[in-house]
């Protein structure tokens, strides 16, 4: 804001890495110093910290939040999934800022000024605002699909490559929210192909 910017979102993302579900991108903007305390990167804190502090910060930001669902991840790869995910999330703001922080090293296109930050979660309030929110958004679409798709315990692991995934992957096959482009899953599908049919020509 001293060098000029009024309107300043942090951006984060969730979900890079799982085997299963989407990426959520979340941006968040604080006015004025209605900032609630005790925010931190998504990862230091605890499940029921992150809820808290979820409650918190929709009450009192402006919120956007990005999904790209497993389609897309397929069809582009994580990291332009994720791009996309930051993107949209800029998009659902209410208003366009004129900064946005970015955490890591890679930034979307978006029509306002970009900065990344490396570890952003941790230096940037707004950053670790969107981690959270991010976080907690991803872990509930998880947990839904762990209703609707039963036996991969999606509820605990939340779609990453734990000991427990791959025997659920290993024991039920590949389900419709794992991403085919990631190796472990694609090495599944492939022994869950049938023997290719040979056509005979007359």
């Amino acid at each position: 804001m001293a060098q000029g910017y009024r309107i300043v979102a942090g951006v984060d993302e969730a979900g890079r890495g799982p085997w299963a579900g989407p990426v959520v991108a979340a941006a968040v903007i604080f006015q004025g110093r209605r900032i609630p305390r005790g925010l931190d990167d998504s990862k230091k804190l605890t499940a029921m910290a992150r809820e808290a502090a979820f409650d918190k910060i929709m009450a009192r930001a402006l919120v956007g939040i990005g999904i790209a669902d497993v389609a897309t991840i397929d069809r582009i790869n994580i990291l332009q999934a994720t791009l996309q995910a930051m993107r949209d999330a800029i998009r659902a703001l209410p208003c366009l800022p004129d900064l946005a922080l970015i955490d890591g090293n890679r930034a979307p296109e978006l029509d306002c000024a970009v900065r990344t930050v490396i570890e952003g979660d941790a230096l940037s309030v707004s950053v670790a605002a969107a981690s959270i929110i991010a976080k907690v958004t991803r872990d509930r679409i998880m947990c839904a699909l762990d209703e609707t798709c039963p036996g991969y315990d999606f509820h605990q692991h939340k779609g990453y490559g734990t000991p427990d995934h791959r025997a659920a992957l290993d024991r039920l096959g590949v389900s419709p929210h794992h991403r085919l482009s990631f190796a472990p899953v694609a090495e599944r599908a492939a022994r869950s192909d049938p023997d290719p049919v040979v056509l005979a020509v007359a």
